[in-house]
């Protein structure tokens, strides 16, 4: 075999990673300086550049849906007859990101009246033929079907690949059984007809007694109860359900595998959108590096190996101090037991000297089996003098809220030079919500370990005092690691724009104590003056009300998203400007500013909406 055919044909299901990125939480956040969001785009991106580190292919496709139908359409006009259209937010990336995958090198495909699934079920077939392995990157469970022994599925954002063994350990069919399960459970997304009642487990017992879906049709008479009555209802569609889910692999392409050679990089095409979308440490990787992408392929993982440190010995941590007292400046952050910076206690500490190094002390971490911690207070007598020393310069991120903290335990922090959360802040106000999490992502590349993950959601969510070590400590690490390198990488922007620099330095940054000490001190309220303004808003809501009641010709509830939806796009026609994930008209309130230019109603909405905020903070501070 030669060294092209050792290496995998990849292909990319770009439409279904489009929509993925798109969905995740901190992706959705990011937007460039001019408010266009860019996401999904950089979500896409950064899953390409992983994928090509890791397989380093010579052959790889990344596949879009075409607009329009499809010859499914034909066969069945309610095809997709339920999935709203795609939403503004994302339909303005596409163009961006085709232009990112071929500035790449990446061939990209689009074929109409069928869809990315075929074109990627035919090439992999073709080179199935040719004895070409082939890895088809995607999130789409429809893609199992064609997983055979030159075929296999990795899915970059879980982590995970499929193989025919994989397949049926997932499922509980093999692969050449995938298209007769999903035509049994039938695709909602898809409105893909199915049997109602059947979920994975009942199809997939069905298909291990009788072999396929003809078999189960064969005695569909011998399966009983509720789901049996709904499997002879449904008969007479499972054959329709079984052609739409079947991937196309005989399409007459106008390109073979062999034609789908990876090109250098346009490096200088990349230089302007990374530029354009404002992607700041993948211009900097592309900026620092002669060989752009290529290069940067070749290097390995962008997240580098790191250094976490648990110090649990007197020696470990007698290391530990000395380093700090000699580095000049340190990022800092304190693990506690709530979120509550009046009630919170320390659970444990972390610093970070240099990138990629950390260290995460624990001190008060309480579960049953809990290894042997130092004792909290002697540590934090031997911090201190480093805490307090206002020569020793400290880096945080929401560095007041560890202030607070370290009051609670008798500690004046000083010193505090640096704040990422406030430089991001001041860098781009609007551009990224300013959480470690959102400015890890756009100014690094880097996703953190989330609070979630080691802590657990909802009512069952552990408090920090009850995380287990083993995962507390790498979480706590990176928060002072992640706050080290963000500062490094956004101080430099801040110095290369001076008026940004001196408000950070001359006004934030004070701000930072002063707010501290009124936040623990409280402040005078003046309750009457209060309860008159409140008065005077309450006035002046109800005759906004009233205005609006009367632009729009009838009342309504200016509180209801709903109601006021209904109101502006159905009855009165206003342009839509943006839709919900879900598809519906957004009342956002950046759409309701940019309606207000031209029409009255949602100006009146608008100061409604305003003036109730502001009323509610007045009664809030009522006694």
């Amino acid at each position: 075999m030669s060294e092209k055919q050792s290496r995998p044909l990849l292909l990319v299901d770009g439409s279904s990673y489009l929509y993925r990125a798109f969905h995740v939480p901190n992706l959705q956040k990011l937007t460039n300086a001019r408010g266009e969001p860019t996401g999904a785009v950089y979500g896409v991106t950064n899953m390409l550049r992983s994928l090509i580190r890791e397989y380093r292919p010579q052959l790889m496709a990344v596949v879009f849906d075409a607009r329009g139908e499809t010859f499914r359409h034909a066969l069945y006009p309610a095809y997709k007859a339920n999935r709203p259209s795609m939403p503004e937010e994302l339909a303005v990336q596409v163009e961006p990101l085709h232009a990112v995958v071929r500035a790449l090198g990446l061939p990209l495909l689009q074929v109409k009246d069928v869809e990315a699934d075929d074109v990627i079920g035919t090439l992999a077939t073709l080179a199935s033929g040719q004895g070409i392995d082939t890895v088809i990157s995607t999130g789409d469970k429809d893609m199992a079907q064609l997983v055979n022994r030159h075929v296999s599925l990795v899915n970059t954002m879980s982590r995970t690949s499929l193989d025919s063994a994989g397949v049926e350990e997932k499922f509980g069919v093999t692969p050449a059984q995938i298209i007769d399960y999903l035509a049994l459970m039938g695709d909602s997304s898809d409105n893909i007809p199915g049997v109602p009642r059947v979920g994975p487990k009942t199809a997939a017992r069905w298909l291990t007694t009788h072999g396929s879906l003809d078999g189960v049709i064969a005695h569909a008479g011998d399966i009983k109860g509720k789901v049996g009555e709904s499997l002879r209802a449904h008969l007479d569609l499972l054959p329709l359900s079984r052609q739409l889910d079947t991937i196309r692999c005989d399409l007459d392409l106008d390109t073979a595998p062999q034609d789908l050679q990876v090109q250098a990089p346009d490096t200088e095409r990349l230089r302007g959108l990374y530029s354009e979308l404002e992607f700041t440490r993948l211009l900097d990787e592309l900026t620092a590096s002669e060989d752009g992408v290529a290069a940067d392929a070749a290097a390995g993982p962008v997240d580098a190996a790191v250094d976490y440190q648990t110090v649990v010995t007197q020696a470990a941590l007698d290391d530990w101090l000395a380093r700090l007292q000699q580095a000049g400046m340190f990022a800092f952050d304190t693990e506690t037991t709530s979120l509550d910076y009046m009630a919170a206690r320390i659970v444990g500490v972390s610093f970070a000297i240099t990138a990629h190094e950390a260290a995460y002390v624990p001190l008060a971490h309480d579960y049953p089996g809990a290894p042997e911690q130092l004792n909290r207070e002697a540590v934090l007598e031997k911090l201190r003098p480093l805490l307090e020393n206002n020569e020793l310069y400290k880096i945080g991120h929401n560095i007041k809220y560890d202030r607070n903290v370290l009051a609670n335990h008798g500690i004046k922090l000083d010193g505090m030079a640096y704040d990422s959360m406030l430089e991001s802040y001041v860098l781009a106000s609007t551009a990224v919500r300013h959480d470690m999490d959102s400015v890890a992502l756009k100014y690094l590349g880097h996703s953190t370990i989330k609070y979630a993950d080691v802590a657990g959601k909802g009512a069952k969510q552990l408090s920090f005092n009850e995380v287990p070590l083993e995962s507390a400590a790498p979480y706590a690490a990176e928060d002072a690691d992640i706050t080290l390198q963000l500062h490094q990488a956004m101080w430099p922007r801040l110095q290369a724009a001076p008026a940004l620099q001196q408000i950070f330095t001359a006004i934030e940054m004070p701000l930072v104590t002063v707010l501290s000490d009124m936040e623990r001190s409280g402040v005078m309220v003046d309750t009457a003056m209060l309860a008159q303004q409140s008065g005077e808003l309450a006035a002046r809501i109800l005759e906004i009300e009233a205005e609006a009641h009367l632009e729009a010709g009838q009342p309504f509830n200016l509180g209801s998203p709903k109601q006021i939806q209904q109101l502006l796009f159905d009855k009165l026609q206003l342009p839509v400007l943006a839709k919900t994930p879900k598809g519906a008209p957004s009342t956002a309130e950046s759409v309701l500013q940019e309606l207000a230019l031209d029409y009255p109603l949602p100006r009146l909405i608008l100061g409604y909406r305003s003036l109730s905020k502001l009323k509610s903070t007045y009664t809030d501070k009522l006694p």
